[in-house]
């Protein structure tokens, strides 16, 4: 039998399937059992976002709904492969990773592991060593939310007029350098850049986008 500790931020709207759910798995009915499955840890990044210039600090934790798994941060850069926390970068504090003196060596793929092997979903981090860079959210964001896109300056002021593009293509230019994209979906998914005259242009950067879905985190009741 499975219990279920936690679902999405939706978790209101799938109270009727969850007890539907808990029913089904109490009776020994497990088909469905997978649908609702998601690993015991998810990665944060703070400030969330996907790309930050060179000498900024950046904290990622892996939150925990089983402590006893022993989830710790790895990464995949130009340094090395499936290095964790503490190999030679970053300060580790628990389930927590501090890097207080991010490097463009620091660009990479990272991820919470457990001792069994378990991997969280991954997120890519750009360093950069220009002017500009892009904020977009570093996490999937839920289909049918309104995202912000801000391209900024790493000297004041950081709000400045900027060009946005998606996939190489020129979306619009926005005076106050912010660009919401409204009710997005799949197909709002690609590479985005923007572009701040006199100062430069940032990395390219994407984000994913989550249909509404129900998922729970269950783990075996004792």
């Amino acid at each position: 039998m499975y219990r279920i500790v936690r679902c999405n931020s939706q978790e209101s709207l799938y109270r009727p399937l969850m007890d539907v759910a808990q029913g089904l798995w109490s009776s020994g009915e497990n088909k469905t059992k997978q649908q609702f499955f998601l690993p015991a840890a998810g990665l944060t990044v703070s400030p969330s976002r996907s790309q930050f210039f060179r000498g900024e600090f950046v904290s990622l934790s892996c939150e925990e709904d089983d402590s006893s798994a022993g989830w710790t941060l790895r990464r995949n850069t130009t340094r090395g492969t499936r290095t964790q926390c503490g190999d030679g970068w970053g300060k580790p504090a628990g389930s927590t990773c501090e890097i207080n003196y991010l490097f463009t060596l620091d660009s990479g793929v990272y991820w919470c592991e457990s001792r069994e092997g378990a991997s969280s979903s991954s997120v890519q981090l750009t360093v950069t060593g220009g002017s500009v860079i892009l904020q977009s959210p570093v996490l999937p964001v839920m289909e049918g939310d309104d995202v912000t896109l801000s391209c900024r300056t790493k000297t004041p002021p950081s709000s400045l007029p900027a060009a946005f593009y998606k996939d190489g293509s020129l979306i619009r230019t926005e005076p106050a350098g912010h660009m919401t994209l409204q009710q997005v979906t799949s197909s709002d998914e690609g590479l985005y850049q923007c572009n701040i005259s006199g100062h430069g242009e940032s990395p390219s950067s994407s984000f994913s986008v989550r249909g509404q879905q129900l998922l729970c985190l269950l783990q075996p009741s004792l």
